[in-house]
């Protein structure tokens, strides 16, 4: 999409919300992957890009391995961000465990980095959430830790060095799924998707590299919101992507680090919620919309029945025009019983 102002961005996807074309809209007037700037990373992650489910049945140890990178990623069309990351990506790999699990993390902080960082994980039990054994100076090891995963349940990861928020803005989160005893139930598809926002001191829709604004991000007002990292990037090759028929999994978490999220897919109705990412509570059933904190995070699980390009938003929809909005592409045959769009009728004289 070719953003020669914040106007003519703003406008289209309001415009396409009352037409109910949002998805439709979107899709067509995204630039091509060709659009990626030379020399300039790509750090959205894939939301395909995690582990399968564990088919174990026993305790093993865990080996996390993070390192922690600095780097130039793009945003936007035309605009850039350092970033700070957990392996280069927005956001950090997904680490998949099983209950009952030793987990030994290590992590270092890659030799280019200006900051020192570190690793929380909200899946420990123990000082810190390991912040401490993880602390780093650019070029530097740290001295590691490991935890016994006591409690099931999908876990939000973060950098928590002061000013934490500043760490995390910058895009330093990921998650942790801690499966139960005998796992989740089986779905054909899962997708790993994190809500993050990014404070700047130009405005939304500024071309170039963009600096951090301290004052914005104390303020709690963020120019961009993204899903995966960047403004739209789970559109396009990167939009999740599913059969009629199937039924699909999200991850989906909240990097923050201070706005929730009320999560909502366009178009259908999440059969199954693990609220707060409980996976040992009765889990609630035909939902709408889920309400997801900075630091939390929610499972969701769909069936597909229509074809069609689903838009994922958080429902605070003035967000959506400021970067925060992704893809579900559906394919197979039409299901006129479930769904069907009637032809225009000839007007009456």
């Amino acid at each position: 999409m070719k953003r020669n102002t914040l106007v003519t961005t703003t406008s289209a996807l309001a415009l396409a919300i009352a037409l109910g074309g949002f998805g439709s809209a979107v899709a067509e007037d995204k630039a091509p992957e060709s659009a990626q700037a030379a020399g300039v990373a790509d750090i959205v992650r894939a939301p395909t890009d995690l582990p399968p489910a564990i088919d174990r049945t026993e305790p093993e140890t865990v080996k996390v391995e993070l390192e922690t990178i600095e780097k130039v990623g793009q945003l936007d069309d035309g605009t850039t961000y350092r970033y700070w990351t957990f392996n280069g990506q927005v956001p950090g790999p997904m680490v998949r465990v099983r209950v009952g699990d030793t987990v030994e993390v290590s992590m270092k902080n890659d030799e280019n980095s200006w900051m020192p960082h570190n690793v929380d994980f909200h899946a420990v039990t123990g000082p810190h959430g390991g912040g401490a054994a993880t602390m780093a100076d650019p070029g530097k090891d740290s001295n590691g830790f490991s935890f016994k995963a006591l409690k099931p349940g999908l876990y939000v990861y973060h950098c928590a060095v002061p000013s934490v928020a500043h760490h995390i803005s910058n895009g330093m989160y990921g998650m942790i799924l801690v499966e139960p005893e005998g796992g989740l139930p089986e779905v054909d598809r899962e997708f790993y998707v994190m809500q993050g926002e990014l404070y700047t001191e130009e405005p939304f829709g500024t071309k170039g590299e963009l600096m951090e604004s301290y004052e914005k991000l104390s303020a709690e007002q963020p120019e961009y919101y993204v899903f995966n990292g960047a403004a739209e990037a789970l559109t396009g090759e990167k939009a999740l992507k599913a059969e009629v028929g199937e039924s699909i999994r999200i991850f989906f978490g909240v990097g923050g680090p201070n706005k929730t999220s009320s999560f909502h897919v366009i178009g259908e109705i999440f059969d199954t919620v693990y609220s707060n990412a409980s996976l040992t509570s009765e889990p609630l059933m035909d939902v709408q919309t889920i309400s997801v904190p900075p630091g939390g995070a929610s499972v969701v699980d769909l069936e597909l029945e229509v074809p069609g390009t689903y838009v994922l938003v958080d429902h605070a929809l003035s967000r959506a025009e400021r970067g925060l909005a992704g893809h579900l592409v559906v394919e197979g045959p039409e299901n006129p019983e479930i769904f069907q769009e009637h032809e225009a009728k000839e007007p009456t004289s």
